[in-house]
């Protein structure tokens, strides 16, 4: 073993193996796959450019076979296979994926529709004008360079790029452990606010966005979303909504036809066609006739004919939520900075462009000093011997050779070496008058260009001016208009409509019980029901009975706070006879949650509120569009402290008044403006401060004039009506007045409060339940009017240890178009209980007689009217 090995080190494998693969990882990611920073190249890009520019393979040249450009870059720089070599110069010639193409082509590279390009022997390239800006002043040592694979040649380690490369044509790519993606944008923004960084060294990211509006997309189409293109510009991470840009067009015969444009970037037309045309095949979208590709040299044009009377708006929409024609465009800004990948934000970008762009002026005027003073000593040693030209003549003469010429004219007259050298190598033609006055100019020329190269390195600011300068040339030459058109917020018309084109419309009634189990059945099948409650297991009952529309929506509240929302169409088709299925196969509700209220949604519009109550008395209004949200999960509702359950869930009559009422027997009346609007999860306010074990049971809503009885009624059985006057107006969050007279033995307990029309016609009528399980109904009429905190009568005559629990209006002749809640129920831990009906149960429905009885719900937006 010594004779191969002087020394033996003892390493574990996993230590080696993660030594050898963070050597190649570094490796990999340096090399290939991320883009620097400074000048947006990866290697293989950057080694193309540089080949190109060595062989003079110019804009000002002739085009040369690709072949031989990809030889070149492989023998010298790039030892990795032809084929990498060649897709990577393909890439930056073709103009749907680069913003600003550097490579000019000449035959087959390809198409939008993903053609494949010519072999390399067929095809000729060229380096594209604006790649000329990448390569400017190389020469001058503007950049450093390394030795290349084999030591025989070096290359640059990066290009000066006189323009953001990086931003203006974008990249994409994986290495090992790294991923970037960086959109492209416009040429003229990006400089314009590298020179507003300049100006104003403190600008802020939004003082950048003033300029750079968005990504700029080769293809063009509609950006939609600009908070969403903060956040990314902020933190380097990110996504926007890329759309088509679409037309509808009327033919002759009125059909409508969409047009579409423009594409979103990096979407393969062929592909997207093919996408509608299996819609097309497949009748997804009812409606449409043809899809054609229309594309010639003069743009591109995809047409969808629509057929007779077919709405286009409805199916565009479709079509942008289900194919390409609308995508989400990805930012994951990640560039090698210092050597190392980073991922960096929209300022990091530019910030680093900008000094390295400071960097190559400073070298690249470093290096025309030194130049410059070398000829200028030159020149000066010139203009001096013509001063004394007998005398240097004479000299030069009486030298043996050269060398002892060098010598004498270097002692006689001071000359340097280099001086003495440009004297020996004068020709006789330079004495002339004329080549002195062009020797003089050239020394004044030399000495300002000296001073003004002395003043761009002496002074950061003059440094700036210059790169300022020279990116305003490059804006002024090469800068284009925009093709992407920004939209700042999200366009959802798409969402919202998605299922009016996929979905026949058809009138149902909706079910639910009070265990959960969910059913849509059709009209005609729920009037052949003899008994129109039938369908549920033993011991369950229909709670709602909704009708409804299968392009509506089920929105259900929970006890514990949440929404689950679920599309009409989606609920089980049955007859109305069976059982349904149950909400957990549908929607993850909790074991230990239940239903509070269910609605049918139209529509979510940016008008309708929700009320949202709760046992400790926080009260809160919320937008009901805040719970558009199809999930599974559900979505939190309102926040909720310990031990809080929700206890109403209404839609909010902003123009009038609340009144909540809490077991002991306070009451408290605010008008609805008190509540302020929040967020979905928002906890809400304190609607009344209620005393220790008390809890709120029940809340109702009152018009702003007061028109209004409220029936109090109580656990015992006792009930009153009063007029809503006698409430009097106070600020939220107090703790209200009494509503039943104060009783140290056996004190009143609140059950449930309605609100009713103070013009009675006699035929209202009541539902109470008790705890017993018995649905009692009596006539509002017969309840007798008293005074706030005054007693009522004994209005049931209850059996012993039976409470009431529950108490639900029911109209026998129902208004047009008015449909009253289903209550639910309030347990109470002190309430024993009873034999046939468990405690918190709700109360079991009264059966309708004709339709459009008590269940009816065709109040749209989907709200039923509150009892109050």
């Amino acid at each position: 073993m010594s004779e191969y090995a002087k020394e033996i080190i003892d390493a574990t494998l996993e230590d080696e193996l993660g030594s050898a693969f963070g050597r190649y990882a570094q490796t990999t990611i340096l090399s290939r796959a991320i883009p620097d920073v400074r000048d947006g190249l990866k290697p293989v890009q950057r080694r193309i450019i540089y080949a190109m520019y060595l062989a003079k393979n110019g804009p000002d040249n002739r085009y040369r076979k690709s072949a031989k450009t990809v030889g070149e870059v492989m023998g010298n720089f790039h030892p990795h296979g032809d084929s990498s070599i060649y897709e990577a110069l393909v890439r930056m010639a073709q103009g749907w994926k680069m913003r600003g193409t550097l490579i000019d082509g000449h035959g087959n590279f390809g198409s939008i529709d993903d053609d494949p390009p010519a072999a390399m022997r067929y095809t000729e390239a060229r380096l594209a004008q604006i790649a000329v800006e990448l390569t400017r002043d190389i020469q001058k040592d503007t950049v450093g360079f390394q030795p290349n694979f084999d030591d025989h040649d070096t290359e640059p380690t990066v290009l000066p790029a006189r323009f953001p490369n990086l931003l203006v044509n974008g990249t994409s790519g994986v290495s090992t452990g790294f991923a970037t993606e960086i959109q492209p944008h416009n040429l003229g923004e990006c400089i314009d606010a590298v020179v507003a960084m300049i100006e104003q060294p403190k600008i802020t990211l939004d003082g950048v966005m003033e300029h750079i509006k968005g990504p700029d997309f080769p293809t063009g189409g509609i950006m939609m979303g600009v908070e969403g293109l903060k956040k990314a510009y902020e933190t380097g991470k990110g996504r926007v909504v890329l759309r088509a840009r679409t037309s509808i067009e009327t033919m002759r015969d009125n059909r409508k036809q969409i047009v579409v444009t423009e594409i979103p970037y990096g979407v393969i037309k062929s592909n997207l066609v093919t996408e509608i045309e299996r819609m097309r095949i497949d009748k997804v979208v009812p409606g449409i006739r043809d899809v054609r590709d229309e594309t010639d040299r003069e743009g591109m044009r995809i047409v969808v004919d629509l057929g007779r009377g077919v709405a286009a708006e409805p199916v565009l929409a479709f079509l942008y939520k289900k194919t390409s024609l609308q995508v989400y465009r990805h930012f994951h800004m990640v560039a090698i900075h210092r050597r190392s990948p980073q991922q960096m934000s929209l300022m990091d970008i530019l910030t680093a462009y900008l000094a390295h762009q400071e960097d190559v002026v400073r070298r690249r005027s470093e290096f025309d000093l030194s130049k410059a003073q070398k000829r200028l000593h030159l020149v000066e040693g010139l203009i001096k011997a013509i001063d004394v030209l007998d005398e240097v003549i004479a000299t030069i003469r009486g030298s043996k050779d050269r060398a002892e010429a060098h010598k004498n004219l270097m002692a006689k007259f001071d000359f340097t070496d280099e001086q003495t050298r440009e004297i020996l190598e004068m020709r006789l033609h330079r004495l002339t008058n004329l080549q002195i006055l062009q020797l003089t100019a050239e020394r004044d020329e030399l000495q300002q260009n000296i001073a003004r190269l002395e003043r761009i390195l002496g002074s950061r600011r003059v440094l700036r001016s210059v790169v300022k300068k020279e990116l305003l040339a490059v804006k002024k030459q090469f800068a284009d208009a925009r093709r992407t058109t920004i939209i700042d917020e999200i366009d959802n018309y798409a969402e919202r409509i998605r299922e009016t084109v996929t979905v026949k419309e058809q009138a149902v009634v909706v079910g639910v019980s009070r265990d959960g189990y969910l059913k849509r059945s059709s009209v005609a099948s729920f009037e052949k029901t003899e008994n129109s409650l039938s369908g549920v297991k033993e011991g369950d009952y229909q709670r709602w009975i909704l009708e409804s529309s299968t392009l509506h929506r089920l929105v259900m509240f929970t006890r514990n706070g949440h929404c689950f929302s679920i599309p009409v169409h989606q609920l089980p088709e049955v007859k109305w006879g069976d059982t349904g299925n149950a909400a957990v196969n549908l929607v993850q509700l909790d074991k230990a949650d239940s239903l509070l209220e269910c609605f049918i949604v139209k529509e979510f519009n940016d008008t309708d509120e929700l009320l949202f109550v709760t046992r400790q008395g926080s009260i809160k209004r919320t937008l009901l569009k805040n719970f558009d949200a199809q999930r599974a999960t559900g979505v939190s509702a309102i926040k909720l402290s310990d031990g809080d359950k929700v206890l109403r869930v209404r839609k909010a009559k902003v123009q009038g008044h609340v009144l909540l009422a809490t077991r002991e027997g306070n009451s408290i009346r605010f008008p609805m403006d008190q509540v302020s609007v929040q967020g979905r999860a928002a906890g809400g306010v304190r609607g009344i401060k209620l005393s220790t074990n008390d809890r709120v049971v029940d809340a109702i809503q009152l018009p702003t004039d007061s028109d209004e009885w409220v029936a109090v009624i109580t656990e015992e059985g006792k009930a009153k009506r009063t007029p809503a006057t006698e409430y009097p107006m106070q600020n939220r969050g107090g703790r209200g007045v009494r509503c039943v007279r104060k009783r140290t033995r056996l004190p009143h307990r609140i059950a449930a409060v309605v609100g009713w029309p103070t013009a009675l016609t006699g035929i209202e009528d009541l539902d109470l339940q008790t705890t017993d399980g018995e649905v009692i109904t009596l006539a509002v009429s017969l309840m007798t009017q008293a005074g706030r905190d005054g007693n009522g009568y004994e209005f049931l005559d209850l059996a012993k240890g039976s409470k009431v629990i529950n108490a639900r209006r029911r109209y026998n002749a129902v208004p047009e178009g008015y449909v009253p809640e289903s209550e639910p129920a309030e347990t109470d831990d002190d309430v024993p209980p009873a034999a046939t009906e468990p405690v918190g149960s709700e109360p079991a429905p009264v059966p309708p007689g004709e339709r459009g009885g008590w269940a009816k719900a065709g109040f749209l937006p989907g709200f039923a009217p509150d009892d109050e």
